[in-house]
C-alpha cells in the first residue's frame, strides 16, 4: 500500500481526477484544453448527459432488515427450488408412518410435540442418508408446512408457529451437534477438494442444517404484539443461549466465524457461504441488537456516565430529510476553460445570471459517466479513470477493469423541481473539547502572547467578542462516550495500583469480543475476501475464492433460458452476500464502539490493514444507479409464493419482468451500509482520509450522488467533506453545488474550516505517528484487560510475620508420614548464610 504519509502524498494533494497539481483541469495547468466540438454535438451530448443523471426520489426506509418474507426468500437460491418438493415428500412419508388419518395442522399441540420428539429421536441414527431424510422433514416444518396452506400469509404464520415449537422441543441444540459433525467431516471436505468444480450437491447436508437454524433464528427474532407470553419467554431464552457460552462451548457466532475462515482458507470449498453469512448476520443482530436497540443502549450508557442526553437520533433525522437533486457531474474542468473572459462580461446587464445559467448547462454536459458506452471519453476522463483504476488495482489484486452492470436505460428528463430552502439546519452543531482549546490557543497567542495549555476557563486579557465566542462554543460542546472511555483508560494506565482492577461486565458484546480477539485479523480478512469476490466490479480469476458453490447446479444449463435464469441467480446470490457482510461489519463496529472505543479501533485497524477502504471505493466505481435499480430476481420463484402455487413455465419475458419496484431494496441497503462503514473508518483519522484522496475517491463518490435518496447522499457528502481540504482550491471552485449540498445536509462544526484547508491537523508528517500511537493504545488496552495472568502482579502482599505463619495450608494427606524426612532434607541439612541474607534484604 502506498503510504499516505509519504513525502509528496500530502504536500501535493490530488484533486480527485488523477492529477496532483490541484488545478482541476487534468492536464497539469499548461493551457491544454479539451478538443472543441460543434454546437450540434454539444447539444446532443448535453441531452444525453441530462437524461443519464435524472433519477426519481426513491421512497426507501432504512432499517435493520427488509420485510420478513423478503429476508426468508433470500435464504434460498433459485437452483434450490426443486428441494421444496423433496422436503415435503420426506415429511409426508415419515408423518404417515407415525400419525394415521390426520394432517399436521389438524393435530393438537401435545400431539405435535410428541411427533417432533419422535423426529429428533430418529435423527440419532448412524445412516447418513436416513438422517438427511429426517432433517428434511424438520426443514419442511420450519418452512411452514406449505402443502397444507392456501396463501403466503398462512405459510409465514405456520412457519413462525412451527419454529417456536421446534425450539421448545430442543431442536436447535440437536441441529447444532449435527452441524459440528458436518464441519468436522473430513470426507466431505476431501471430496470437494478433489472435484474440478464444486456444485450445490456437495453441500446438501450443510444447507439443510443451516436452513433450519436460519429459519428458527429469523422467525423467533421477529417480534409481534400478538405473540403469546410463552413465545416472548422463549425468545429471551434463545437470545441468552446464543449470546453466552453453553456447556463450556464458544458462542454460536464464533462457530460461524470459524466456518467463514475455513471456507476462505480453501479447506472447505463446499461450505454454503451465503447461508453461513446470512445466519451469522442474523445471530449478531439477534444477540447484540439492531439499530433501535443500539440507540437505546447509547442513551442508557450516557445516563450512566453522567453525560447530557442525545440531541437527536441520527436515523430519525435522516428520515425527515429530503433528497437533493444531483449536482453537476463535471469532471472538474477549470471554470477558466468554460467561462468567457471577464472583460467581455463588463457593462452587460444580466451577464452574471446568463453566465450562471450557461455554467449549469456546461456542468451537466461536461460530467460524463465513465461507464456510458454510447459516447467516447475525453482525454481527461481516460487519464483520470486510468489512474484511479491503477491505484485501486495496486491494492486489490483480484479486481477488474470493466463493469459488469449495464448502463441504465435512457429516461425522459423530468420537469425541473422548485428549489426550496430549509428553514433550519437538520443537525445540532457539535464542538469538541479539542476545538475549544485550539480556539483559545490561537486567541491567546494573538492578543496576549502566551498560552495556558488546556485551561478553557481563564479568559483574562481577551476581548469581549472572544468571551462570547467561547460561551457559544461551550453551549454546543459535545462529550462522547468514547471521550470518557479514553480518559478512563489513560487514568488506568497511569495509576494501576491505586485505581485497582477494572470490573468488566459479562455482556454479550464483551463475550463476543473476547472470543474474537485472537482470531480477529483472520475473520476480517476472510469477510473482505468474500466481499471482494461478490463485488459486481470483480471478475472471477483462478486465484480467487469460489463463492458460487451453493448456487451452481450439478448439470450446467444447456438452453438460453436456463442460462438466463442461472445468470440472474448468480447475480442475486452475490448481492445477498454483499448485503449480509456490509450489515454484519456495520453492526460489529457500532456495538464494539459503544462497548469500548478501543475495541472498535482494533476492528477498524484490521479492516484498514486488509484494504477495506480501496475495496469499498472499487465497489462504488461502477454505475451505482444501475446497481441500485438492478432486477436480479424472479418473483414467481421467490419463497413463500413458489410453494403454494403451480409454477408457470418460465419464458424470457417472465425472467426479464422482475418486480415493479423502482429500486432493489437489498442493493440500496448494501450501498448505505458500505458508505456508513467507510465513514466510521475515516472519521477523525487524517491518515485514512488521505487514503481517500490518494485513491481518487472524489469523482467516484460524486457519481453516487445521482441516486436521489437522502441517507445515501448524506454519507457521500460526509466523505466528500472530510477530504475537501486536500483537493485544492480549483476542485472546490468547480464543485460549488456539491459544497452547497454539504453545507445544507452535513452537521456543522463551529470552527471547522473544512472548505478552506487551513486545519492544523492536516499536516502530512503527522499521519504515520497518529496511526502508530493509536495502535500502541489499542495494544495496551488489550494487554491490560485480556492478557492478565491469574496472579496479578498488583495483588497485595502480606508482610506480617505472625499473619504469614498463622495461615492454614492445605497439605497432602500423606505428608505427616514423610514430615521428618522433609524437615531433615529441606531445613536442617541446608546451611543458612546469614551475611548473604542480610546483604540481599
Amino acid at each position: 500500500m502506498e503510504d499516505p504519509a509519504a513525502p509528496g502524498a500530502g504536500a501535493q494533494p490530488t484533486n480527485g481526477n488523477g492529477n496532483g497539481n490541484g488545478n482541476g483541469n487534468g492536464n497539469g495547468g499548461k493551457g491544454k484544453s479539451a478538443a472543441p466540438k460543434s454546437r450540434e454535438a454539444f447539444r446532443s451530448q448535453r441531452r444525453e448527459s441530462e437524461g443519464s443523471v435524472d433519477c426519481p426520489t426513491l421512497e426507501f426506509e432504512y432499517g435493520d432488515a427488509d420485510a420478513h418474507a423478503a429476508e426468508l426468500s433470500e435464504l434460498y437460491s433459485y437452483t434450490e427450488n426443486p428441494e421444496f418438493t423433496t422436503n415435503r415428500r420426506c415429511f409426508e412419508e415419515d408423518f404417515k408412518t407415525q400419525v394415521q388419518g390426520k394432517e399436521w395442522l389438524e393435530l393438537e399441540e401435545d400431539a405435535q410435540k410428541t411427533y417432533v420428539m419422535g423426529l429428533l429421536d430418529r435423527l440419532e441414527v448412524v445412516s447418513r442418508e436416513q438422517r438427511l431424510k429426517v432433517a428434511r422433514a424438520v426443514l419442511y416444518l420450519a418452512q411452514g408446512t406449505f402443502g397444507e396452506c392456501d396463501s403466503e400469509v398462512d405459510v409465514l404464520h405456520w412457519s413462525r408457529y412451527n419454529c417456536f415449537l421446534l425450539y421448545q422441543m430442543g431442536t436447535f441444540s440437536t441441529f447444532l451437534e449435527l452441524l459440528h459433525m458436518e464441519i468436522d467431516n473430513s470426507q466431505s471436505c476431501g471430496s470437494a477438494l478433489r472435484k474440478p468444480a464444486v456444485s450445490i450437491a456437495d453441500s446438501t447436508e450443510l444447507r439443510v442444517l443451516l436452513s433450519v437454524m436460519y429459519l428458527m433464528v429469523e422467525n423467533i427474532r421477529l417480534e409481534k404484539e400478538t405473540d403469546p407470553c410463552g413465545w416472548r419467554t422463549a425468545r429471551e431464552t434463545f437470545r441468552t443461549e446464543l449470546s453466552f457460552s453453553v456447556h463450556n462451548e464458544e458462542p454460536f457466532a464464533l462457530l460461524l466465524f470459524s466456518m467463514v475462515t475455513k471456507f476462505c482458507s480453501g479447506l472447505a470449498a463446499h461450505f454454503p457461504i451465503k447461508k453461513v453469512l446470512l445466519l451469522l448476520w442474523k445471530v449478531v443482530m439477534f444477540t447484540l441488537g439492531g439499530f433501535e436497540h443500539l440507540q437505546a443502549l447509547k442513551i442508557q450508557k450516557r445516563a450512566e456516565l453522567g453525560l447530557p442526553p442525545l440531541a437527536e437520533d441520527s436515523i430519525q433525522v435522516v428520515k425527515s430529510m429530503r433528497a437533493a437533486s444531483p449536482p453537476s457531474y463535471t469532471l472538474d474542468l477549470g471554470e477558466s476553460q468554460l467561462a468567457p473572459p471577464p472583460s467581455k462580461l463588463r457593462g452587460r446587464r444580466g451577464s452574471r445570471r446568463q453566465l450562471l445559467t450557461k455554467q449549469d448547462s456546461l456542468d451537466i454536459y461536461n460530467e460524463r459517466d465513465l461507464f456510458k458506452t454510447e459516447e467516447p471519453a475525453t482525454e481527461e476522463e481516460e487519464e483520470s479513470a486510468g489512474d484511479g483504476e491503477r491505484t485501486l488495482d495496486g491494492e486489490l489484486d483480484l479486481l477488474e477493469q470493466d463493469p459488469l452492470v449495464p448502463p441504465p436505460p435512457s429516461q425522459a428528463p423530468l420537469s425541473a423541481e422548485r428549489v426550496t430552502f430549509p428553514k433550519g439546519l437538520p443537525w445540532a452543531p457539535k464542538v469538541r473539547q479539542k476545538d475549544i482549546e485550539h480556539f483559545l490557543e490561537i486567541s491567546r497567542n494573538k492578543f496576549i502572547g502566551f498560552t495556558l495549555g488546556q485551561d478553557t476557563d481563564t479568559l483574562v486579557g481577551l476581548p469581549r467578542p472572544i468571551h462570547e465566542s467561547v460561551k457559544t462554543l461551550k453551549q454546543h460542546k459535545y462529550i462522547s462516550i468514547a471521550d470518557v472511555q479514553i480518559k478512563n483508560e489513560e487514568e488506568l494506565e497511569k495509576c494501576p495500583m491505586s485505581l485497582g482492577e477494572e470490573v468488566v461486565p459479562e455482556t454479550p458484546w464483551e463475550i463476543l469480543y473476547q472470543g474474537m480477539l485472537y482470531s480477529l485479523p483472520q475473520f476480517m480478512i476472510a469477510l473482505l475476501k468474500i466481499l471482494l469476490a461478490a463485488a459486481p466490479t470483480s471478475k472471477a480469476k483462478t486465484d480467487s475464492i469460489n463463492i458460487l458453490a451453493d448456487v451452481l447446479p450439478e448439470e450446467m444449463p444447456i438452453t438460453v433460458l436456463q442460462s438466463m435464469k442461472l445468470g440472474l441467480d448468480v447475480n442475486r446470490h452475490k448481492e445477498i452476500i454483499v448485503k449480509s457482510i456490509s450489515a454484519l461489519l456495520l453492526l460489529l463496529l457500532k456495538h464494539f464502539k459503544l462497548n469500548h472505543i478501543y475495541q472498535f479501533e482494533y476492528v477498524s485497524q484490521h479492516l484498514v490493514f486488509a484494504n477495506c477502504i480501496p475495496l469499498i471505493l472499487k465497489f462504488f466505481n461502477q454505475n451505482i444507479l444501475s446497481y441500485i435499480t438492478a432486477k436480479n430476481s424472479i418473483s414467481v420463484l421467490d419463497y413463500p409464493g413458489c410453494t403454494i402455487q403451480d409454477l408457470p413455465e418460465l419464458t424470457t419475458e417472465s425472467l426479464e419482468a422482475g418486480d415493479n419496484n423502482q429500486f432493489c431494496w437489498r442493493n440500496l441497503f448494501s450501498c448505505i451500509n458500505l458508505l456508513r462503514l467507510l465513514n466510521k473508518l475515516t472519521k477523525w483519522k487524517h491518515s485514512r482520509t488521505m487514503m481517500l484522496v490518494v485513491f481518487k475517491s472524489a469523482p467516484i463518490l460524486k457519481r453516487a450522488l445521482k441516486v436521489k435518496q437522502a441517507m445515501l447522499q448524506l454519507y457521500v457528502l460526509k466523505l466528500l467533506k472530510i477530504q475537501t481540504k486536500y483537493l485544492g482550491r480549483q476542485w472546490r471552485k468547480s464543485n460549488m453545488k456539491t459544497m452547497s449540498a454539504i453545507y445544507q445536509k452535513v452537521r456543522h462544526r463551529m470552527n471547522d474550516d473544512w472548505a478552506y484547508g487551513n486545519d492544523i491537523d492536516a499536516r502530512p508528517w503527522d499521519f504515520q505517528a497518529e496511526e502508530c500511537t493509536l495502535r500502541a493504545n489499542i495494544e495496551a488496552f488489550n494487554s491490560r484487560r485480556y492478557d492478565k495472568p491469574q496472579d496479578s502482579e498488583f495483588s497485595p502482599v502480606d508482610n506480617c510475620l505472625q499473619s504469614v505463619l498463622g495461615q492454614r495450608l492445605d497439605l497432602p494427606e500423606d505428608f505427616h508420614y514423610s514430615y521428618e524426612l522433609w524437615l531433615e532434607r529441606e531445613v536442617f541439612s541446608q546451611p543458612i548464610c546469614w551475611e548473604e541474607l542480610l546483604q540481599n534484604h
